[in-house]
């Protein structure tokens, strides 16, 4: 009998079966890091019952791993330790400074080793194993993102026939990046043993087809369809991740009042403020949003002290070289700037490298009257969702957007701007700045309302029902 069919089943989960997500790095209740899509998931678990698994986050000495477990509700929650030199391979190594990079269309910025590729198949063969026993019959599967594109196959190998769903948070390249990988046709043929695999957009859709057709021999139906050259079949298609849009909303109604936003408010003197929120990631763009923030108030000195720019990007992986020069570089461009323009009672540029709680940005976002979504490419970009639902509906912000960002796709009433083009994305500032109060919020309903019915809930329920149609 495989791993998948032991015929446990209890606790009154016999009926529907669990889902059981599976991601680098699980999201706890009640911790702060948790967002939009922990919500969406605590949700989709709690429905059935469900197991989240995945990498603890703790470092162990070799021998010294565990598979520590815990309940709370219906949810179970399973997470493994990884050894320092699994973290390396699989993590820093090839997920994050080959994939990211890669995936990101910065193939110039890809380091690629076959030791840490070799590392990255085994941690994904470990979670197959670990994962397998805790498997029960009619579980539905959902793995997340570019760390774990081989988990299905190593499932597969150990006898587990559940319907497995695969989405892909960040973006897909065109296939001539894509086959620059070493060993890439191994890899990305993995994609075969899902039943269904889900991108942010039809653009990500339309690369993973023509890679497919192109390295790999396979067909695809019109349907979205993909038949493998050895005859496996999969669905694809694009699941556009959304937020929860009225939480957003009744979370920054609420904030706007907390003491946070009024120390903001009260250092602001009456300026008008406009607002980045990004991890810090060489992907967000933001050395051009620097320099181009800093182009407009020498272009535009009439703004001097009448506007600042509020940037929080929390650090992430600084054990990544790229990611440690990104954050000297922005201190050094926040700094020229300030310095040049900067009155004694007036700072251009509010550079923050912390955290900051959900809610908190929430309020932050609600008071601004200008957000800087400008990514060089992201997959999608919750923060201009987020943006667009905190606005006040009698006073909205305008939402400046990358044409690179998959929520360009959805969000067309923002500006959108070519974050290449510094000239652009300076014109974007005055105008968001200067539209008039009914542009502004003709704008923000149309993007509002869009929100409200493609929230995270469709999201999620849309995926988990093209699951269940593409069943193997």
């Amino acid at each position: 009998m495989s791993p998948a069919s032991n015929g446990r089943d209890p606790e009154g989960e016999r009926s529907k079966g669990r889902l059981v997500v599976i991601s680098n790095r699980v999201a706890l209740p009640k911790e702060s890091r948790a967002g939009g899509l922990a919500a969406a998931m605590q949700s989709a678990l709690s429905e059935t019952g469900g197991l989240w698994f995945g990498w603890s986050g703790r470092i162990v000495t070799p021998g010294s791993r565990e598979l520590r477990e815990q309940r709370d509700g219906n949810i179970e929650y399973a997470l493994l330790d990884l050894t320092r030199a699994e973290y390396d391979a699989y993590y820093l190594g090839f997920a994050n400074r080959t994939l990211w990079p890669l995936l990101h269309f910065q193939p110039n910025l890809v380091d690629y080793s076959r030791e840490q590729h070799a590392g990255y198949l085994e941690v994904n063969k470990l979670f197959a194993q670990r994962l397998a026993p805790l498997l029960r019959k009619r579980d539905r599967v959902w793995v997340h993102d570019y760390h774990l594109i081989p988990l299905a196959s190593e499932l597969r190998k150990l006898g587990v026939e559940a319907p497995i769903g695969f989405f892909l948070h960040i973006p897909l390249p065109p296939a001539q990046l894509l086959n620059t990988l070493p060993g890439h046709e191994e890899l990305f043929s993995t994609f075969g043993d899902y039943d269904l695999v889900g991108l942010q957009t039809k653009d990500d859709v339309r690369a993973l087809h023509d890679y497919l057709r192109e390295e790999c021999g396979a067909k695809v139906e019109r349907d979205g369809r993909v038949r493998m050259r050895d005859g496996r079949t999969f669905r694809s298609a694009a699941f556009p991740i959304s937020i929860d849009t009225e939480r957003v909303a009744k979370q920054a109604a609420s904030a706007v009042r907390s003491a946070a936003s009024e120390r903001l408010r009260g250092s602001l003197e009456g300026r008008d403020l406009a607002i980045g929120i990004d991890r810090l990631d060489y992907s967000k763009g933001l050395p051009k949003r620097f320099e181009a923030f800093g182009r407009f108030l020498g272009t535009h000195p009439n703004w001097r002290a009448k506007v600042s720019f509020l940037q929080i990007a929390p650090p992430s992986r600084q054990e990544v070289p790229e990611y440690r020069e990104l954050r000297t570089r922005l201190e050094r461009m926040a700094g020229a700037i300030n310095g040049r323009y900067a009155e004694p009672d007036w700072v251009p540029i509010r550079y923050v490298n912390r955290s900051f709680q959900h809610n908190t940005l929430a309020g932050f976002c609600r008071m601004s009257k200008l957000a800087l979504v400008t990514p060089l490419r992201d997959g999608m970009n919750l923060v201009a969702k987020e943006y667009v639902a905190a606005q006040a509906p009698h006073d909205p912000g305008v939402l400046v957007l990358s044409h690179f960002a998959g929520a360009a796709r959805e969000l067309d009433s923002a500006l959108c701007i070519n974050p290449y083009d510094i000239d652009e994305l300076v014109a974007a500032i005055e105008r968001g700045l200067t539209m008039p109060l009914p542009e502004r919020r003709e704008r923000w309903q149309a993007m509002f309302d869009y929100l409200k019915e493609h929230d995270i809930t469709a999201w999620r329920k849309a995926f988990l029902a093209a699951l269940a149609q593409a069943m193997r």
